[in-house]
């Protein structure tokens, strides 16, 4: 791959990092609209040199064996350290994976900073808002342009800061500050297992540049992939426990619903377009080395299908609008997961694309219905807003579309699909575990439907029927400004056409060169793909399976449309016949107070045995004082010795004389 030195691509992170230092210092003294240009403006101008930088790859693009071979881009900023064997540049570098993720980071994240501008603008902490958001981004960047696993994990740890900041925004409302508290230390758990193996692969490797990996990798011979494998696969687990805790899924996803504390424009950007998926771009991002352990991919695969369903079912549940989305970000995720643990890391990155449409005009659908409805979230007194709120309604319901996967027009549609065949059709799922695929292909269907449920029950229950809300806030609902339709209508577009990138084979696709995403990530995950995947032969199996995708969803949107449509009595009964299990749902299968009571309690006698053993005990009582009392000891006893009496000093001397003549002879 050729490699050619670029400089515009250390602007595309600076700038974001410009406007968080200049509204973060400045922002107080600056009037509003001139830290809002300053905030959008430097994210507008990010995206504008990635859409540059971007072209000018695309441009030096030469045909090659699998379509166009792209030029690698590359910026050396300096020299950060140098530690024997290990050197570290903070350096950069763009490929067609780093393009879709920097496109993605600065397009969808400038509409999100113009949504904010509207949504935030009465808040008495706006310029330290915009200052958190664009340091986010500028760390986002960072993490996906990192041309080694050492900058990348600067922008790892980066993102965890920034979500801190961003999520305990109201930090005066201890229980915003404690959300916030929650995302950090949850996500530490998972970093530490990250730096474990950063350490073993660096052990193993003698690298952690990503190019020098690469070309580690594509040298060992069979034996010595099949003798390392035990140790690649530690590596590939401890970096997906990172994975599990960045992008919420089980065991550590408990913080992303509690997340939803943050303002809703920080849900749209962490938690549907950036943060969250930083998981699903390190695994593709080392797709050539997860491919040698089989096992871990599996467990990879395995865990994705879980947490999509498990997250599905507790969405289903939820009264709070962000908290249904918060839900269906988990279960999404799991898809992406289930995707990428497949070998199917193409159809990962092209969901993780869609997601980023839908789910951030979902978000801010959200944050229109909550900005109209003055704060209020729980959908059983909000109702009939598509006659007060138009443009939010419509948009919402694109969204809801796009989610479910309706045929052919979405965007959701194509790479839901494509993650559905490529889990049942590949055989290697699981080596040694035959059905392991076609089990996870069960469960992600059923994921489907109940995705399509509980999305099309939101929309039902916000926009349609009669509005619930009191005579007070009814005559106050009003469409949002268009600093906030306009994100909205944008957002609607790309989940209608995001899709056609990614059209597959069977439905003619792509239709246009340019519109070959699979073709333009193959030079990055196509190695792990070809070594990976199994599918079934024929173009039957690929009707069947989309038919029944299709089916399954068409079901979950008219169970929701039956229910909810109309006002009904039926869901009431039916929760109140099911009244133990529809608790433990709705109370999110009480995880949180397990984890409570077991970690939690664990780590508070922890740190009770450390204050009173090692701190007050071993500390303060035998190390401080004991010390201070043998030392004053010791002075009680030499005094006694040291008296000024010379008859006794002489008596000691010859009583030590008389000992060492006794011992000698």
């Amino acid at each position: 791959m050729e490699t050619t030195n670029f400089a515009l691509l250390g602007l595309i992170p600076l700038l974001p990092a410009l406007g968080a230092l200049i509204n973060g210092v400045l922002g107080r003294s600056l009037p509003r609209p001139l830290v809002a240009l300053n905030a959008v403006g430097s994210m507008a101008t990010s995206f504008l040199l990635a859409l540059l930088s971007v072209g000018f790859m695309v441009w030096h693009g030469t045909p090659g064996g699998h379509g166009t071979v792209f030029p690698e881009l590359s910026y050396q900023a300096f020299t950060w350290f140098a530690a024997g064997p290990l050197h570290v540049d903070f350096g950069f570098a763009l490929d067609p994976l780093s393009s879709v993720m920097i496109l993605i980071i600065t397009g969808v994240g400038t509409l999100i900073h113009i949504y904010s501008a509207g949504y935030m603008w009465e808040d008495p902490g706006f310029a330290r808002y915009f200052a958190y958001l664009n340091f986010f981004c500028f760390a986002m960047l960072c993490l996906v342009l990192g041309d080694n696993l050492v900058v990348l994990f600067l922008g790892w740890e980066g993102v965890g800061v920034a979500s801190y900041l961003l999520i305990g925004f109201w930090y005066e409302d201890d229980e915003k500050a404690s959300a916030g508290k929650k995302a950090f230390i949850t996500n530490r758990v998972g970093d530490f297992a990250v730096v474990l193996g950063l350490f073993l692969l660096f052990q193993l490797s003698g690298s952690l540049a990503f190019a020098d990996l690469r070309s580690w990798v594509s040298m060992l011979s069979v034996e010595q992939a099949h003798s390392l494998m035990g140790m690649l696969t530690a590596i590939c687990l401890l970096l997906f426990v990172g994975c599990t805790g960045k992008s919420a899924q089980i065991p550590l996803y408990v913080w992303l619903p509690d997340a939803m504390a943050g303002p809703t424009p920080v849900s749209a950007l962490i938690h549907a377009a950036t943060m969250v998926t930083a998981g699903v771009y390190l695994i593709a991002r080392l797709s050539f080395l997860f491919v040698l352990a089989p096992h871990a991919m599996a467990i990879i695969a395995t865990v994705g299908a879980l947490t999509a369903f498990f997250a599905a079912t507790i969405g289903a549940t939820q009264y709070d609008i962000k908290k249904v989305l918060a839900y269906s970000t988990v279960s999404q995720l799991g898809y992406m997961f289930l995707a990428v643990g497949s070998g199917a890391f193409f159809a990962g990155v092209f969901h993780l694309m869609t997601h980023a449409f839908f789910k951030a005009l979902l978000f801010l659908g959200s944050g229109s219905v909550i900005h109209g409805m003055h704060h209020e979230q729980d959908m059983r007194k909000i109702g009939g807003l598509r006659k007060y709120m138009p443009i939010t309604a419509i948009t919402y319901l694109i969204g809801c579309f796009a989610i479910a996967g309706l045929p052919f027009v979405t965007s959701g549609f194509y790479s839901k699909d494509e993650i559905l065949w490529f889990a049942w059709s590949n055989q290697n799922v699981l080596r040694g575990f035959p059905g392991l695929n076609t089990a996870l292909w069960a469960i992600g269907l059923v994921t489907a439907g109940l995705t399509a449920f509980y999305m099309f029950r939101s929309y039902f229950m916000t926009f349609e029927g009669e509005c619930r809300a009191d005579e007070h806030t009814k005559h106050h609902i009003h469409e949002s400004p268009i600093t906030m339709t306009g994100p909205l209508v944008i957002l609607a577009g790309l989940s209608l056409v995001g899709g056609f990138v990614g059209v597959p084979h069977i439905l003619g696709g792509p239709w246009l060169p340019f519109l070959d995403l699979h073709g333009f990530l193959h030079q990055v995950v196509g190695h792990g793909e070809a070594l990976y995947v199994s599918r079934f032969d024929g173009s039957v199996m690929t009707w069947v399976g989309m038919g029944i995708a299709i089916v399954v969803s068409s079901l979950g949107i008219g169970v929701a449309w039956m229910l909810y449509g109309e006002q009904s009595s039926i869901p009431a009964q039916f929760v109140a016949s099911i009244g133990r299990v529809h608790t433990v749902i709705a109370n999110k299968y009480y995880v949180d107070e397990l984890y409570a009571a077991t970690v939690g309690r664990g780590v508070r006698w922890l740190g009770v045995f450390c204050h009173r053993v090692i701190d007050v005990f071993l500390i303060d009582q035998v190390l401080v004082q004991g010390t201070a009392a043998v030392a004053e000891f010791l002075g009680a006893a030499l005094k006694q010795l040291q008296n000024g009496d010379l008859q006794r000093y002489a008596a000691f001397a010859m009583f030590g004389l008389g000992l060492i003549l006794l011992l000698l002879l």
